[in-house]
């Protein structure tokens, strides 16, 4: 039996790092081994402390969110980027902190549907949707209610996380992951500890077609428009989980069956921030990745040797002691692949 669908992940997901040029219409070509159009793009200057933007193509380019951030979208009139494309993207008017001069600007980048969206009806309310079912990710926006509601995702498959963000009022990034269960949130700009709110999703589980929000403004107030990025995993591409940490350089491994291009990490029985790691930046510095973000602040990166990770053919290991690796700690995370362990044919690939 094939073990992935998936023989190239890059047609799906991909990380590009670059310099910005101040100039207008930087365009930017992807490098992976397919051509991607990308439909949400999540951006950081890695190096700066100017914060985070997600800009997809349901919304529409000009529209930015901050997952450090609160605060409803805004408008920022193509300064940022002015289209997505064939294979990358075109940054807008010019020196914006996603193309400063001189600036190392990196994105993380999900192919939907080309940001062709339609109308789904298998939920209580109608939402708009565009979905990937091939990756298991769909971007759904919708109108809120202010009560107990079904919507429909569009995956064809049962979501692992959904990361709700309120766009018309400044609310939470009202996060579900598998790994918490039906009752419990985490809030992406937030470092604290899994919350307990069975109305944020109305204490239910989402199915292969929908998912439910109660009468949480985090998900579905009266008079607010709303955007959920839901993921499904997918065998050799994605893995959605948790681990617990051993409090040694010697660390935890987490198998997902394959090479790893990112992986976020989240403590849920404690604070701890949303930790972001992948295969662009300080790439194997000493055999090691060091360099990591945090999605829930709007800092530089973060350098120091002390809290490593390893890309393995087949998962990713934890090489410090402390922050994503202490002892008896509970972390989830997100995993997108570089390569799979092994592709559709069966035939094992070579990757470190």
């Amino acid at each position: 039996m094939a073990y992935t669908n998936i023989d190239d992940p890059s047609a799906h997901f991909q990380v590009k790092l670059w310099t910005g040029t101040g100039v207008a219409g930087n365009t930017i070509t992807l490098d992976g081994n397919s051509d991607m159009q990308p439909d949400f793009m999540w951006h950081k200057e890695p190096t700066d402390a100017n914060g985070w933007h997600q800009i997809d193509s349901s919304r529409g380019t000009t529209y930015i969110l901050a997952s450090q951030s609160t605060v409803a979208e805004y408008d920022v009139l193509n300064t940022y980027i002015s289209s997505f494309n064939s294979n990358g993207f075109t940054a807008g008017y010019g020196d914006s902190s996603i193309n400063s001069n001189g600036v190392s600007q990196c994105s993380w980048m999900w192919h939907c549907n080309g940001g062709t969206t339609s109308s789904n009806t298998d939920g209580s309310k109608t939402a708009t949707v565009q979905a990937n079912q091939d990756a298991g990710f769909s971007i759904v926006t919708y109108a809120g209610s202010g009560s107990a509601s079904t919507v429909g995702h569009g995956l064809a498959d049962t979501p692992d996380v959904i990361i709700f963000k309120n766009r018309s009022a400044t609310n939470v990034w009202a996060t579900y992951h598998q790994g918490l269960g039906n009752n419990y949130k985490l809030e992406l700009n937030s470092n604290i500890a899994k919350d307990s709110d069975g109305s944020f999703m109305n204490g239910t589980l989402p199915t292969s077609s929908v998912f439910t929000v109660g009468a949480s403004v985090n998900t579905n107030g009266s008079g607010s428009n709303y955007v959920a990025y839901a993921f499904a995993e997918k065998q050799g591409y994605s893995k959605f989980g948790s681990y617990v940490g051993n409090g040694s350089a010697d660390g935890a491994f987490v198998y997902t069956g394959f090479k790893p291009a990112f992986v976020m990490l989240k403590k849920t029985n404690g604070v701890g921030a949303w930790i972001m790691y992948d295969n662009k930046r300080n790439a194997y510095t000493g055999n090691y990745i060091y360099y990591l973000l945090q999605t829930n602040e709007g800092d530089a990166e973060i350098t120091s040797v002390s809290y490593p990770i390893d890309f393995l053919s087949n998962g990713f290991k934890l090489r410090g002691a402390s922050l994503t690796n202490t002892s008896g700690d509970t972390y989830i995370y997100m995993a997108f692949a570089e390569n799979p362990f092994t592709t559709s044919t069966g035939i094992p690939t070579t990757a470190r």
